[in-house]
């Protein structure tokens, strides 16, 4: 397919942010086009039966109109007001939202994005080229899985990421070690176990973090307002302070690393608790190698034991390193600047190459860690089209 005429915007992906931004950006008389499969990241590379962590008012996909709520969907589909919010749910809202607001995404991959003049060059899986003068990259953090060296070179039957699963059952009958000491790891090893497999979590934290386990202080009026923001992210007076991320990124550099990781430590929502009663846990222990052995995978710890397994389930949560976005050409890569594999962003969270603007994930470290968060995209896409509308280059904002 040839080159077609040139674009305004272009967003690459289409789950909670992509799909916000590119409501935000029609209503606001933006052109632009989405490409993804809708809320694909949620469907296919998290495990079935799993739950948000997030409560209910955090979950809502950001909406100029404030229409489009899990409230109205369920409304709308039959659906219970259910807490923990399941991932079915969510992702069904998800599809339910891009219908109702994005109906014209388009179902295909981005498999190329490089420099053309004052914007980009961008070439799909099926061959189509276009210009754009804006690139808005909403890929989620599928890109960024980390995975311990230790398990490096070892077959995906014997070790694998929590990502790389939507059914757990196949575990049924066999011994898996989750390793992990998060949300992930821990509601993981959870269904393991409800589905039949024989299941151990080796945590390295001495101890666990739980988040939600005084539902008390939420219910304090005026007071909890003051300790709590609705989006949900850190715990009491973080939550305020994360919340309003052009304050947050105002204090010492020091300040903004030390409260953004008290804000999203490795934790475990409370209503997980009752469903961990009696599961094998091995706490202050890291993997100091993993070998095949006959088939099976044998663990050596750092406290000196060992264990035999059939297979070592990987929650170890993401990195974010956008050099490792393959779609993304080396000379966009080269000018891109970053921190610790975070682009460094300005107003519209825009990069250091004029027009790339990150959402999601990528945005924490220079807006903080609310922006990791479905509730933080109401912020994102806001700041990103009021950069848009103040005279960066939109034809509208001009006339």
């Amino acid at each position: 397919m040839g080159t077609t005429s040139m674009s305004e915007v272009t967003v690459i992906g289409a789950g909670p942010y992509g799909l916000a931004a590119a409501n935000y950006l029609r209503k606001a008389g933006i052109e632009r086009r989405i490409f993804g499969e809708p809320m694909s990241f949620w469907q296919q590379q998290m495990p079935r039966g799993m739950c948000l962590r997030s409560n209910w008012d955090a979950s809502h996909i950001a909406d100029p109109a404030e229409e489009l709520t899990l409230d109205a969907f369920c409304r709308e589909s039959g659906y219970a007001h259910a807490k923990p919010l399941p991932l079915g749910h969510f992702v069904e809202y998800g599809k339910w939202y891009q219908q109702k607001a994005v109906p014209d995404v388009e179902r295909r991959q981005v498999t190329w994005v490089e420099p053309n003049g004052d914007g980009f060059h961008v070439t799909l899986a099926d061959k189509e080229t276009f210009k754009t003068r804006r690139v808005v990259v909403a890929t989620g953090i599928n890109s960024f899985a980390a995975r311990p060296r230790e398990f490096d070179g070892l077959a995906r039957e014997l070790a694998s990421h929590s990502r790389e699963h939507t059914d757990l059952g196949v575990f049924r009958g066999k011994t898996v070690a989750v390793i992990g000491g998060g949300q992930s790891a821990m509601e993981s090893a959870a269904l393991l176990r409800e589905d039949g497999a024989d299941v151990e979590v080796l945590v390295r934290q001495p101890m666990l973090n739980w988040v939600g386990l005084h539902p008390r202080l939420h219910r304090l009026g005026f007071v909890s307002k003051m300790l709590y923001s609705k989006r949900d992210v850190g715990p009491a007076g973080i939550s305020r302070l994360v919340a309003a991320p052009h304050v947050f990124r105002r204090f010492p550099r020091s300040f903004q690393d030390k409260t953004a990781y008290r804000a999203i430590r490795p934790a475990v929502a409370g209503w997980l608790g009752p469903r961990m009663k009696g599961l094998k846990m091995t706490l202050g222990v890291r993997v100091s190698s993993a070998l095949e052995d006959h088939g099976r995978l044998r663990l050596k710890l750092d406290d000196g034991s060992e264990r035999l397994v059939d297979h070592a389930l990987l929650a170890t949560g993401y990195r974010v390193d956008v050099r490792r976005l393959d779609f993304l050409a080396p000379e966009l890569k080269d000018k891109l600047r970053t921190v610790n594999g975070f682009p460094v962003l300005g107003r519209g969270l825009e990069s250091s190459v004029s027009g790339l603007h990150f959402l999601g994930k990528p945005a924490a470290w220079s807006f903080g860690p609310i922006v990791g968060f479905v509730s933080g995209a109401e912020f994102a896409v806001t700041e990103l089209v009021c950069s848009l509308r103040n005279g960066n280059g939109h034809k509208a904002a001009r006339q």
